[in-house]
């Protein structure tokens, strides 16, 4: 059985407020975090190097992780921290280390000057290729106990129990995604705000004017569905104060303006393969790039 919260971690601003994020969530799950750092093999040669020598350059590659791993524990005296070294490509070390962990943690980097934020090619690789929950966390993300990721002392923020956000595709439900975001408004203490965004053919609009009451019939039906979907759960979990929304439009652009009051937004991703390899959506996609708090992707089959 998964028993740690797994992170990513490569120095970089964006994996630091990861393993911080991963820090609080293991404290609420009662599991210890792993700080994987991924080594690239170097060449023989260069390892000889006299002026660097094996045992330097040994030194300078434990450094990360060592650090980091010292600087979490002081913040999170009640959590154990381990790290592990991997050597390989990266997105092959991190899909691999996911395999024995409940979570996956990575940092996901800022675009200076740009709305939204960069996945990357590791982390848009390991998202779709693994089976476990994958959290990205961008450096200076509110958490869902009102913390920034970078400040680990800061003061919570009027949004302290800002909403678990989950994005719920009603015609193919999936108990896992929907568990994972029940779960996690249990542990924050936090409500979870259920988005169903749908749309109808291009023509529909046409017959939104020449037929008085037919988006308030649509709209009538999808919030119907959605409630539908979302009841069992309610009784699953009477403890959760559940908000749903079933809006009109594109689910993306409603799922990342909802995200912007919330603590996370938790989403699916087919595991699914195709003639050119993994994809995890389109959807999934957008969100991950501009969403403002962390994303959760969960796989499903």
């Amino acid at each position: 059985m998964p028993v740690t919260v797994t992170v990513g971690l490569d120095g970089s601003p964006e994996s630091l407020a990861a393993a911080e994020w991963a820090a609080r969530e293991a404290k609420l799950r009662g599991m210890p975090v792993k700080l994987v750092h991924v080594l690239d093999p170097i060449p023989v040669p260069t390892a000889q190097a006299p002026l660097i020598g094996a045992e330097t350059l040994q030194y300078w590659r434990e450094r990360v992780p060592r650090k980091s791993a010292g600087d979490l524990r002081l913040r999170h005296p009640d959590v154990e921290i381990v790290d592990e070294q991997a050597v390989g490509r990266p997105a092959d070390a991190l899909t691999a280390a996911a395999e024995d962990a409940a979570l996956l943690v990575l940092g996901s980097r800022g675009l200076s000057g740009v709305g939204g934020y960069l996945v990357g090619s590791v982390g848009q690789a390991v998202v779709a290729r693994t089976a476990t929950p994958v959290v990205l966390v961008r450096a200076e993300e509110k958490t869902a106990d009102g913390h920034t990721t970078d400040l680990p002392d800061a003061a919570p923020t009027a949004n302290s129990h800002g909403p678990v956000v989950l994005g719920l595709d009603i015609d193919r439900p999936d108990d896992s995604v929907i568990e994972f975001a029940f779960d996690e408004a249990t542990r924050h203490l936090a409500p979870l705000r259920v988005v169903h965004a749908w749309d109808c053919p291009p023509y529909y609009p046409y017959g939104f004017s020449a037929e008085p009451g037919l988006y308030e019939r649509l709209s009538h039906q999808q919030s119907l569905a959605l409630s539908e979907v979302v009841r069992p759960w309610r009784e699953k979990f009477p403890g959760v104060d559940i908000v749903e929304v079933s809006p009109f439009g594109a689910a993306a652009k409603h799922l990342v303006e909802a995200s912007r009051e919330g603590s996370l937004l938790v989403v699916g991703r087919r595991s699914r393969r195709r003639a050119l390899g993994v994809h995890i959506g389109p959807v999934t996609h957008a969100v991950l790039h501009h969403a403002t708090v962390p994303v959760a992707v969960v796989a499903h089959p």
